[in-house]
């Protein structure tokens, strides 16, 4: 790919707060292996119930300390009061950090169902009004390709995702998807519903087949059955799996750039080879750094 097309071309990583020392440590390596590759931000989720907010905001700050990445933290509507909430923005403005992903959040563990905080905000759109009367925060939020689990239709789900654009925010991230059709297909609905922002592609390279299954179960993602096929009898054999990972995931985003696609987000699951694998098969890389001979020439 020529490097007019790399430039053409901008990712973004997540991450999640780690649980233990050794989660936490791969983190780190991950954020370290991913960082040359200069993605637009890198975003840090919040757990269903607020339960990671600590470690969300130790984790941003200090990928604002030590990296030169823009750090961007969930920020949900769930478990805490509007005044807590809008407090908490305005300490990460303080803090210099610009950019937020709002998202409504999802039921509490034990929960069966969403319930907005007394007081708090009720849903996503209401949480990007709020973020854009602290400031002008750039703002990304969640869309569905193939319809939020517990939204009426799709098209009350597209009109919800218009609401949160038309309140502030700068672009939408959807979820994980494997159906590249599926992907195309909302895409051109959200135009003709004058959703304005970038549709960026949420990627989820697979390292456990079970693990995505699982995944796919709770946020209603299709798995095709050409992806079960190859993965089928890998569960034991972690080099050959990761090798038909690697060759789905280019495959799609491939795919998605032929069409027009130029922005792109990774769901790295803490973990940077094969995310980075992808990257630079869509010609994503590092700066090129000067050979040994031609600094030596610069330098005589």
């Amino acid at each position: 790919m020529t490097n007019a097309a790399s430039r053409a071309i901008a990712v973004s990583f997540e991450f999640f707060p780690p649980g233990d020392a050794a989660m936490e440590a791969t983190l780190w390596q991950s954020v370290q292996r991913l960082a040359p590759l200069a993605p637009r931000f890198v975003s840090v989720t919040y757990g269903a119930d607020g339960s990671t907010r600590t470690r969300t905001h130790q984790i941003v700050t200090r990928i604002g300390r030590e990296t030169p990445l823009t750090g961007a933290p969930h920020l949900t509507c769930v478990g805490a009061p509007r005044a807590e909430i809008l407090e908490i923005a305005r300490a990460y403005r303080a803090q210099g950090i610009r950019h937020i992903v709002a998202l409504r959040g999802d039921p509490p563990q034990g929960a069966s169902r969403y319930e907005p905080h007394p007081g708090g905000f009720a849903y996503a759109a209401d949480l990007v009004a709020g973020l854009k009367s602290v400031a002008d925060f750039e703002i990304s939020v969640a869309a569905y390709p193939e319809v939020h689990p517990e939204a009426p239709s799709a098209e009350a789900d597209l009109v919800n995702l218009k609401r949160k654009v038309d309140a502030g925010a700068s672009r939408a991230i959807t979820q994980f998807f494997y159906d590249t059709d599926a992907f195309l297909r909302f895409r051109d609905r959200c135009a003709q519903a004058g959703i304005r922002v970038p549709v960026v592609p949420g990627i989820l390279p697979i390292t456990r087949f079970p693990q995505v299954l699982r995944f796919a179960e709770r946020c209603g993602a299709t798995i095709p059955a050409r992806l079960r096929e190859r993965f089928a009898g890998l569960d034991d054999d972690p080099g050959t799996r990761k090798l038909i990972a690697a060759s789905v995931a280019i495959e799609q985003v491939e795919r998605l750039r032929e069409h027009g696609v130029g922005d792109f987000h990774f769901y790295t699951l803490n973990r940077a080879e094969l995310t980075y694998a992808i990257c630079h098969a869509l010609g994503v890389r590092p700066a090129a750094q000067p050979t040994v001979a031609a600094a030596a020439g610069a330098a005589s």
